[in-house]
């Protein structure tokens, strides 16, 4: 997308002085161009006084490191159980690699950011994941302190938010990124949250990528969901995004997250970049 004065007057209007929550991860952390043009496009936002918070998740990273460990895997009822390695693994590659890579390439894109986890300050609190199944160290957020992401936002940095969460006695959780992101975003009340996968939005018919929506109420996402058009693995980031249009955020979008220059044609809105929700 060209940043020319109607693009940067617009953005401005938009979102001046107000929040904007990125999610990024799976397979579209995989295009290194696509993941530089994403930072490129932070920066730009930041230039205009709109504050950015990215949150990431890290799936492929882990994979590769539980396969290089040696570990294997375990399911129950289709989904992975977390054991305590495990869990050790998660933190170590969130927090402590793919969180820092991300810190990096802020800095050398000549931005100025600060990697944190959900850790830090209990910024995300969290508790066993009680769903009927026992998955181990899976968690479900109880709180969310969003006061440390505010004051680097404050200072001038774009905070680099790595999910994994705690306890007040120090139990480790994996937390599900995308509903991190979510919930981050309603504490914030952000202006936008932007979810980037490796899909190109909500496809009327998922074979054809001409029927994309661009923008869908929540009433109709959810008939959606009962009438199975949006289905499998979209329905847990569609629902992220129901959520965040029903408590409090303008607006929320899934985006094509392995594209160059995504992040703006999105929250714009032109047609082709993805699909918006509103309440």
């Amino acid at each position: 997308m060209i940043k020319d004065n109607k693009t940067i007057e617009e953005l401005k209007y938009k979102f001046e002085n107000k929040t904007v929550v990125i999610k990024y991860g799976g397979n579209a952390m995989t295009n290194k161009a696509a993941a530089v043009s994403l930072i490129d496009d932070i920066l730009f936002l930041q230039s205009l006084k709109i504050g950015v918070v990215l949150v990431h998740g890290g799936g492929p990273e882990i994979n590769a490191m539980l396969k290089k460990t040696g570990t294997e895997s375990r399911f129950v009822n289709g989904l992975r159980y977390t054991d305590k390695e495990t869990a050790d693994i998660v933190q170590m590659v969130l927090a402590g690699k793919v969180n820092k890579d991300l810190s990096m390439l802020v800095s050398q894109r000549g931005g100025r950011a600060i990697g944190i986890s959900g850790l830090d300050s209990y910024i995300i609190k969290a508790a066993k994941m009680d769903n009927g199944i026992d998955l181990g160290f899976v968690g479900e957020i109880t709180e969310i302190n969003d006061e440390p992401i505010l004051d680097l936002i404050k200072l001038g940095y774009v905070p680099i938010l790595s999910t994994v969460g705690c306890d007040e006695d120090g139990c480790v959780y994996n937390i599900n990124a995308d509903t991190a992101a979510g919930a981050v975003a309603v504490k914030l009340k952000a202006a936008a949250f932007v979810l980037l996968t490796d899909v190109k939005g909500i496809l009327l018919d998922k074979e054809d990528e001409s029927t994309l929506i661009n923008e869908i109420n929540t009433e109709k996402a959810i008939e959606y969901i009962n009438g199975g058009i949006i289905n499998g693995g979209m329905i847990p980031k569609v629902k992220c995004c129901i959520n965040a249009a029903k408590n409090g955020v303008e607006s929320a979008f899934i985006l094509d997250g392995r594209k160059e220059n995504m992040i703006m044609a999105g929250l714009l809105n032109t047609k082709g970049a993805g699909t918006m929700f509103i309440k």
